[in-house]
């Protein structure tokens, strides 16, 4: 059963964000999505400092990012967070996650960075990934265009988002049994209804197929636009990256500190539940937090849902808690 305050958050939302937006243009669908996403941001919060910059990939494309840095610093707050938003990998921005990423930076005390990665179907599989690894790569090195960023590093994201800083953390983990620059310095990873697999985890698949605000089929539309037909009937053998999908990993061990949230009504529900079971299994450092009454995309709705505001209590409070680990 919907939380109240999140059904009538749903029916807001339908107003704006038609249920067959994921059936459209991309370039459709991001104005949709824009709409929606400023109809729900409200003023940044007081005591913040933005700063918006640009990182040139290696590849030398341009990747913006938004710095959120608290004014008043707090020694015993000090880190950095990068943002990865979700949006299916379609759509989303700097400014469409502005609600999550100045509040994170405003009820934390600590530094947040928004990434805005590559899209699809422009950019397909796996240029997001690239865009976000580099740009975490580039952070531990001290190479942002940004002065004076504190230690330690996070990873978090929503959704695709979420896709996107569990895969980081294992190339990283990766890269690190090769001798390259791995985990150091990255003290935790948050995950917030994330899409972590070929296909969502059962039960949440089928129970929550027709979700409200995400069903099963948008699911699989956004999907397509990002991996291409890699799973529709015919192309089952054809080659997908493998890093580019966390829960189709060989190994869960090695991994930072993780927080995966799933939400009550939503067909990924299941996915973080499922990478925590796994991370556990293998002997790390993992938990789970269960959004009841919730749906996918519901952190817009922070300033009405108690649920909501539980979850975001969630993830600040872990964020704060990573802190506390020695390097």
């Amino acid at each position: 059963m919907l939380e109240r305050e999140i059904a009538a958050f749903v029916e807001r939302t339908e107003t704006i964000y038609p249920a067959n937006t994921a059936t459209l243009s991309a370039a459709q669908q991001r104005a949709i999505y824009d709409r929606y996403a400023a109809a729900f941001t409200p003023p940044l919060p007081a005591g913040l400092h933005v700063e918006n910059a640009s990182f040139t990939a290696s590849l030398g494309h341009s990747i913006g990012l938004r710095l959120y840095r608290p004014a008043a610093a707090n020694p015993q707050r000090a880190g950095t967070v990068l943002y990865f938003h979700g949006g299916g990998f379609v759509v989303g921005s700097l400014d469409s996650h502005e609600i999550v990423t100045a509040r994170l930076a405003a009820d934390t005390g600590l530094c947040v960075i928004a990434v805005d990665y590559r899209l699809a179907p422009e950019h397909g599989v796996p240029a997001a990934h690239d865009d976000c690894l580099e740009v975490t790569l580039a952070a531990l090195a001290g190479r942002l265009p940004f002065a004076s960023l504190p230690a330690p590093l996070l990873l978090a994201g929503d959704s695709a988002g979420g896709n996107l800083a569990a895969s980081v953390a294992m190339a990283l983990r990766d890269r690190g049994t090769d001798g390259m620059a791995g985990l150091e310095g990255v003290h935790g990873v948050a995950l917030i209804y994330p899409m972590l697999g070929a296909e969502p985890q059962l039960p949440a698949r089928e129970t929550e197929a027709h979700a409200p605000l995400l069903t099963l089929a948008d699911v699989y539309a956004f999907r397509r636009l990002y991996w291409g037909n890699r799973w529709d009937e015919g192309h089952e053998n054809a080659a997908v990256p493998a890093w580019t999908l966390p829960l189709h990993a060989d190994r869960f061990d090695g991994l930072p500190a993780t927080l995966a949230i799933g939400v009550e009504h939503d067909p990924l529900r299941d996915d973080a539940r499922v990478f925590v079971e796994r991370i556990q299994a293998a002997g790390g450092e993992a938990q789970a937090w269960l959004g009841e009454g919730l749906v996918h995309g519901c952190w817009r709705a922070l300033s009405t849902s108690p649920g909501v505001q539980q979850l975001h209590a969630t993830v600040c409070r872990f964020l704060l808690d990573t802190l506390r680990r020695p390097d």
